[in-house]
Parts: structure tokens; C-alpha cells; sequence
């Protein structure tokens, strides 16, 4: 599983500041554990070099083998994701032919529509094509900017734009290919249980329980309502490199856990 383990870092002062809610960690967390991957952290961070650059340092040193990176690559002055992977991995910035290849067939069909004026590539658009040396460029089917891979000794690191429908076009289109050709195919298997009739506190020796005797099964509770009126969603999951085997553990899990409850005078809704 160590080829598994994912950072997800989403770039801009918007995020930071309130102004825009985060949904691209969201989508990009359960997208991955879906493909079977574990994802251990999630960082936002501003427009600012050194801090991206020490994010991705930060995420390398603790053994994620998986960067995904969302925001910052765009035209204006303020996207700067690429020049701090680059100074991240001490790499500079080249103008990638590839992307600009990719970036003028973009900028031609979109002449053709009507939506741009002119598809002449400006700096500013050759700002995007600037790429980490090594770097490849990732097709953005819904937008200008190319998301982009590099491999810096075992670690991917993917950049893609921030904004959503280009981030998950990107993603399923480019990025789930690499993902399975180095972790395989696993599935993400889980299962939800609704739990009335006992406390937290009360419903905690009994995960634990669970949890010990099924150590591939994390069971998380949610709780609904206050002590003393209590409804808690229980949600277990697992992956395993075979459907059934990730189905079984579930429920065997959902089935003790059930059992446990029910003696302990609670009651046990499956959703």
C-alpha cells in the first residue's frame, strides 16, 4: 500500500480567506479512496511560492508517493503552483513544446467557436506552458491550462487547474490511467449503519471492539444529536483488491457490531 498514499494540496488565497469553499479536495479525497488509494493529508495554501514549494517538500519528506495539487496555473501573476513545485525539486522551468502544442489546438477550436478573438500565443499564455523540466503535460479537455505530471524519484506529483470542471476532466481522463497502472485495481467498499438508543460514550468500547478484532475495516461515528437523545451514523469502509473480499469484511464487521448493540440495548437501522 506505501504506493498508495496520496496528499492532496489545493492552492489559492481564496480558500484561505472564505471567499470560496473548498469542494476539489472534497471530490479529489473521494475519487481517490475510490481507485483504492489512501489518502493521509490534506493542506490549502496561498499564492505564494515558498509556501507551495515547502508544502510539496513537506509532503515528500513524509512518504506520500501521491501529490495532487489543484490550483495556481493559469495566466495572471498570481498563479504560481508550477515555479514552487519547481523550486520544490530544484528543476526549472522550461518552455514545454508539448503544452504549447496542446494550448494552440485548444486556442484554434475555441477561435473557430467564436469564444476567443485571437489565437495567437501571448506570453501570458505561454506563461501556462512554462513547466518544471521533465514535466509532462496533462490534456485539459475543458480549458486552456495543461495539468501536468512529474516524477521526482518515487513521487508523481500532479498539478491541475482549480477550476472544477477542468480539474475532474483532467483527473478521470489522464490521471486515473497512471493511478492504476501503479496501484492496481482496488475497490472501496463501505457501508453506513444508523444507531439509536445509546450514547457515544456508551457505543465507543464496542468500536473499539470491532475495530480490533477487524483491523482492515475503519468504523468512524457521526453523531446526530446530543447525549441523551442520541442518532449516530456509523460508516464503515474498507478496500481490498477484490470486490467480494472488501464486501465480506463490511459485513462481517456491520454484522458484530450489530450484534454488539442490540445486546447493549441499542438499535441498528442499515442505510
Amino acid at each position: 500500500m506505501n504506493d498508495a498514499i496520496f496528499e492532496i494540496v489545493t492552492i489559492g488565497n481564496e480558500l484561505l480567506i472564505g471567499k470560496t469553499l473548498n469542494t476539489n479536495t472534497q471530490w479529489l479525497a473521494k475519487r481517490i479512496t475510490e481507485l483504492g488509494g489512501f489518502v493521509k493529508r490534506c493542506t490549502s495554501v496561498r499564492d505564494n511560492i515558498k509556501e507551495i514549494g515547502a508544502t510539496v517538500n513537506e509532503a515528500i519528506k513524509r512518504g506520500a508517493k501521491w501529490i495532487i495539487i489543484c490550483g495556481g496555473l493559469g495566466s495572471t501573476f498570481d498563479d504560481l503552483t508550477l515555479q514552487g513545485v519547481a523550486s520544490a525539486v530544484s528543476r526549472p522551468l522550461v518552455l514545454n513544446r508539448r503544452a504549447v502544442a496542446l494550448m494552440k489546438r485548444r486556442y484554434s477550436a475555441l477561435k473557430e467557436k467564436g469564444i476567443v478573438r485571437i489565437e495567437k500565443m501571448t506570453p501570458h499564455r505561454l506563461k501556462m506552458a512554462m513547466l518544471p523540466k521533465g514535466s509532462k503535460p496533462l490534456m485539459n479537455p475543458a480549458g486552456m491550462a495543461p495539468g501536468v505530471h512529474l516524477k521526482f524519484n518515487q513521487v508523481n506529483i500532479i498539478c491541475l487547474p482549480g477550476v472544477p470542471s477542468e480539474m475532474q476532466a483532467i483527473f478521470d481522463e489522464n490521471v486515473v490511467p497512471l493511478i492504476r497502472l501503479v496501484i492496481g485495481r482496488r475497490y472501496f467498499y463501505d457501508r453506513s449503519l444508523n444507531v439509536t438508543s445509546i450514547v457515544e460514550s456508551e457505543l465507543a468500547p464496542l468500536l473499539n471492539r470491532v475495530m480490533h478484532d477487524n483491523p482492515q475495516v475503519y468504523i468512524k461515528s457521526h453523531p446526530k444529536g446530543v447525549e441523551g437523545s442520541s442518532r449516530i451514523e456509523l460508516h464503515l469502509t474498507t478496500s481490498a483488491e477484490m470486490l467480494q473480499v472488501a464486501k465480506n469484511r463490511i459485513e462481517k464487521a456491520a454484522n458484530e457490531i450489530s450484534q454488539y448493540i442490540i445486546k447493549s440495548g441499542g438499535k441498528v437501522e442499515s442505510t
